[in-house]
């Protein structure tokens, strides 16, 4: 308990999901944690229910994939409580579950600008942060497509590709300062990132007959990897920097659809996993002569 006794955190898309869970667990294990979202009702909402827990917490306004928000955004935290000492870039947006040339540029280039930008917003103003006191933790979370191709996924995918190697190199260009920075790959999660689905009409059917099954075989609640982001932030990793953890494991993943399997075999009842999916008309146009 009291990991983080004495520290600020900043971190981002925490109306829902793993950016939610982080600042409940950094709140609870004493930190001071600034809540960013682009909804200020759901942060507000989150930050007043720590607050009911008699825990440090506050919310700011911001979208990610603007440069002069996220600077408001730090200067906020420091108006606020003098600093801060752990960044967590966790925004991000999956877009259009389809192939690439269905979505439209601006789909596509959108869920870039969030994740990417993002990230590279929010680590730049950090780092400006932590360097001169030669101290800090930044956090830069991951997903699917980061080590290899995510079909039908390729705008998230790649992003999530893109903010793994920055992560690593900024790690590397700055390993003597003092400062930790960390890729944090939290494995598939059971959010709304997979219960609310935007997606085309021929893969409509597919996702709502194997998504329920992907999540009770594999999905983890968001907690568990708090638990590793509270790790990154602790004095644990203290003169470290370079770190890419990962959550759960190949066998862990091939059991769960291993039970799922035989499960679904012997008819055998399953836990009921909602699942929204709206369709969209597909981008693509062939290119005349």
């Amino acid at each position: 308990m009291n990991a983080l006794e004495g520290k600020v955190a900043v971190i981002t898309g925490a109306s829902r999901g793993l950016g939610k869970a982080i600042s409940q667990l950094f709140a609870r294990e004493g930190a001071k944690v600034v809540l960013s979202g682009r909804n200020i009702n759901d942060i507000e909402q989150n930050a007043a229910d720590l607050w009911a827990e008699r825990l440090e917490a506050s919310a700011c306004s911001c979208d990610v994939s603007n440069l002069q928000q996220i600077e408001d955004l730090a200067r906020f935290a420091i108006q606020k409580y003098g600093g801060f000492n752990i960044w967590v870039n966790n925004a991000g947006i999956a877009g259009p579950y389809g192939a690439s040339l269905d979505l439209s540029p601006d789909q596509f280039l959108t869920v870039l600008r969030t994740n990417m930008f993002g990230v590279y917003h929010g680590s730049m103003i950090a780092m400006r942060h932590f360097l001169p006191r030669k101290s800090g933790k930044l956090i830069n979370i991951l997903g699917a497509g980061a080590k290899k191709p995510a079909p039908n996924q390729n705008a998230y995918g790649s992003s999530k590709a893109w903010i793994r190697v920055f992560t690593l190199a900024l790690a590397q260009e700055y390993k003597n300062s003092h400062v930790g920075v960390y890729a944090l790959q939290p494995g598939l999660m059971d959010t709304d990132l997979l219960t609310e689905i935007v997606t085309f009409e021929n893969h409509e059917k597919r996702l709502r007959g194997f998504m329920p099954f992907l999540i009770r075989a594999a999905g983890r609640k968001p907690g568990v990897p708090a638990r590793k982001a509270l790790w990154l932030a602790s004095s644990s990793t203290d003169g470290k920097t370079g770190l890419e953890i990962s959550v759960g494991s190949s066998f862990s993943f091939l059991t769960g659809f291993l039970r799922e399997g035989l499960r679904g075999l012997f008819r055998l009842p399953a836990s009921p996993v909602e699942i929204n999916v709206k369709t969209i008309l597909s981008a693509f146009e062939p290119l005349d002569d």
